[in-house]
């Protein structure tokens, strides 16, 4: 079952830079995206256009990886089918997982940007119809452990429900999903976030610190990148 979004053409790469952006403070409207942002302003305490870009990064996401009461929130945006991703999980994520995500120091989300091709789509509605059965991360995780290639049909939708019977779900739950394509919604409203943006690879971070400073990473970092921007919020 295919999941259609409109095409766009976006061009899939790795730029390697990191910049400091600090252009918001913290508004009202985060837990509805799972996020709670530390020391948010109360209700109405910011501008419309503030709120608006808080929303890009905290609409639409996945549930939260680590604790939700962890200071700082990493927000990844990210293809299934990309290189640059799939680098990114095997090479960094496990050791910011280690150090960083299970000692409760950080949280992480993931954000949809599907722009190689239609199994991009598919795999990413996929991995809402597991969190219907709260797996969303086990899935994401069987994901990137079958990567195989940019559009070379590891995420067929066969696939895509053999994956689902390897985590445990029930398959005939998870087809109807798909099916019902019950989450496109959630996936094209990523996709538009990322956009709105200006993002234009994959995959891009967004750090927010304590400070409400946001930290943005281009690209499939080296962990010690992370580990450096976590390290400086930490206190002596």
């Amino acid at each position: 079952m295919n999941i259609h979004l409109p095409s766009i053409g976006i061009g899939v790469g790795a730029v390697i830079a990191v910049v400091v952006i600090v252009f918001f403070m913290f508004g009202q409207g985060t837990e509805k995206a799972n996020i709670q942002t530390p020391g948010a302003q109360s209700p109405g305490s910011g501008t419309s256009g503030q709120t608006a870009q808080l929303r890009l990064l905290v609409d639409n996401t996945s549930p939260i990886l680590g604790s939700k009461n962890a200071p700082i929130t990493m927000i990844e945006f990210g293809d299934y089918q990309c290189f640059y991703c799939n680098k990114f999980y095997h090479d960094t994520e496990s050791d910011i997982l280690k150090n960083y995500i299970n000692t409760g120091k950080v949280r992480m989300v993931f954000k949809d940007f599907p722009i190689i091709g239609q199994d991009s789509v598919n795999a990413a509605h996929a991995s809402h119809c597991a969190q219907e059965q709260g797996k969303f991360w086990e899935y994401h995780d069987t994901l990137y452990n079958n990567w195989s290639g940019e559009n070379t049909g590891w995420a067929s939708s066969s696939n895509l429900l053999k994956f689902a019977k390897q985590v445990g779900l029930d398959t005939t739950a998870f087809d109807q999903c798909m099916s019902k394509s019950k989450y496109i919604s959630t996936v094209q409203g990523s996709l538009s976030n990322a956009k709105d943006l200006g993002l234009t690879g994959t995959p891009d971070f967004f750090i927010i610190l304590p400070d409400h400073s946001v930290t943005k990473v281009v690209g499939a970092q080296p962990f010690e990148v992370f580990d450096n921007i976590f390290k400086s919020q930490q206190k002596p």
